[in-house]
């Protein structure tokens, strides 16, 4: 039996929050929208890691912490705009914000 786990975050703006995440190398995969004016549902992919993006305002609350280990967390520093990362007891790491307040802290892989 394959597990996988696809955290959901709540978005405004499904394309806007998809667009900010390719900054870190995801790619949209699918979305599903029941009717033109309802709203969007997206999954984003980078790797292993799978994300779902949900602008229904029951799927998910704003505001949540993912934590995503890189390989080259100086990269995806860069890519974020972040010009100094951290060094905790645990390791490197730093947090963006994305669009609607969902918080990404981003760790180098151990």
């Amino acid at each position: 039996m394959t597990e996988r786990l696809a955290p959901v975050l709540r978005t405004t703006d499904a394309d806007a929050a998809a667009t900010w995440y390719a900054r870190l190398g995801f790619l949209r995969q699918w979305e599903h929208r029941f009717a033109p004016d309802l709203p969007l549902y997206v999954s984003i992919v980078r790797g292993g890691v799978e994300i779902h993006l949900s602008e229904h305002t029951g799927d998910a609350r704003p505001g949540t912490l993912l934590y995503l280990y890189v390989d080259d967390i100086d990269a995806a520093a860069a890519a974020c705009g972040v010009g100094t990362v951290g060094q905790k007891d645990w390791g490197r790491e730093f947090e963006v914000v994305d669009p609607d307040g969902n918080r990404l802290r981003i760790g180098a892989a151990r």
